[in-house]
């Protein structure tokens, strides 16, 4: 059975605003597309969660921060593992200063 998956609110609103984006300039099958392949990447790093990366862990000191990428779009699911849920604290898109982005959070 998979692990619940927390989705903090910017996660929320990084899926949203992401979303709406490819809504306005690709249609709605593209942005439900992007949608769908968020849940299948999270669905992933909550079934396996050490799979995703650790390197903007070391670079904020974040112990346990790992991401993943979104399949077929240039986006990242940045989460933790909660030992009873997947904790995801954004999505970004993987051209942005991550670091700066992320540190939002803190």
């Amino acid at each position: 059975m998979q692990r619940a998956i927390v989705r903090r609110k910017l996660a929320r609103t990084d899926i949203e605003q992401a979303a709406l984006h490819y809504l306005e300039t690709a249609g709605l099958p593209v942005a439900e597309r992007f949608v769908a392949a968020v849940e299948t990447a999270a669905a992933h790093a909550a079934t396996h969660p050490e799979a995703g990366s650790a390197r903007y862990a070391q670079v904020l000191d974040r112990p346990g921060l790992r991401f993943w990428s979104v399949r077929g779009f240039p986006y990242l699911v940045f989460y933790r593992d909660a030992g009873d849920h997947l904790d995801v604290w954004r999505v970004l898109h993987a051209e942005r200063d991550i670091p700066a982005w992320l540190r939002e959070e803190w």
